[in-house]
């Protein structure tokens, strides 16, 4: 099953020798030693929560009888939506960006919970509302670009405007090709609507380590240039090496109210 998958869980992690932690926890860090001397780093460390962080925010993605992490419902339009009772946070994409990959290797320690994967692009056609006990909920919504649903603006625009519970969008940007045409109209549109959203760079394990660090400071300048409402860091994860997994749940806890201090490490 899902549940021993190697390195999804920290104790897993924490078993490694320091450098190969390092870079599963904090990928972006990995980075830092072949940049050229006098890049600024900054951007590379504001999220960098201690290991009690960590570990709190794991337990949140760790199902047992008291804490259900459960599908909870499909919607198409807004009044199918369940009620926005819970924090929430959303994950948008281009169609092969490995969103549902993504939140499988986020709920790998909960291996009842249904993530379907497609070998297909544009296969979530529907937003898929996944909640996590009483904590939060976890929004996967349809891809847009290629095999979008036909009706994707429409719905992605009404959730995003209408979602007064909706805490952090999750941008998600293909490691191996950057920012692509249509990464750009989801950034407008979040930027139009005034929505906090971070960007997460999929699929790290791809990319060789020139072109990761291309992408890397191009989305970086792109962002300090460009954006009001992105946050500063890129997030970057790996859902086959289980690389970024950790801080990523880490951050979906924080932004949602779960983590009220997270220490620096």
């Amino acid at each position: 099953g899902r549940a021993s998958l190697p390195l999804a869980a920290l104790s897993q992690v924490l078993r490694l020798e320091r450098s190969r932690r390092t870079a599963i926890v904090f990928p972006l860090q990995k980075l830092e030693r072949y940049l050229a001397p006098g890049t600024d780093t900054a951007r590379f460390r504001l999220f960098q929560p201690g290991l009690a962080a960590l570990q709190r925010a794991e337990a949140l993605f760790r199902s047992d009888r008291g804490h259900p992490i459960d599908y909870e419902s499909s919607a198409v339009r807004m009044d199918h939506a369940p009620p926005p009772a819970l924090p929430e946070v959303c994950f948008i994409g281009r169609s092969n960006v490995g969103k549902s990959s993504l939140i499988r290797a986020l709920f790998s320690l909960a291996p009842e919970v249904e993530v379907r994967v497609s070998k297909t692009p544009g296969h979530t056609k529907k937003m898929n509302f996944f909640k996590v006990g009483k904590y939060f909920t976890l929004v996967d919504m349809p891809g847009y670009g290629y095999r979008a649903p036909q009706d994707f603006a429409e719905m992605v625009e009404a959730y995003l405007q209408e979602r007064h519970n909706l805490k952090r969008t999750f941008l998600l940007v293909d490691g191996v090709v950057g920012l692509q045409k249509t990464d750009h109209i989801a950034v407008e549109m979040l930027e139009e609507f005034g929505i906090p959203y971070v960007m997460v760079l999929t699929k790290i394990d791809r990319a060789s380590r020139g072109l990761l660090l291309k992408n890397v400071l191009e989305i970086q300048e792109f962002v300090k240039e460009s954006t009001q409402g992105c946050f500063p860091q890129l997030f970057l994860v790996s859902s086959v090496e289980f690389s970024g997994v950790h801080l990523l749940r880490c951050f979906v806890a924080h932004v949602t109210g779960n983590l009220p201090t997270v220490e620096a490490s």
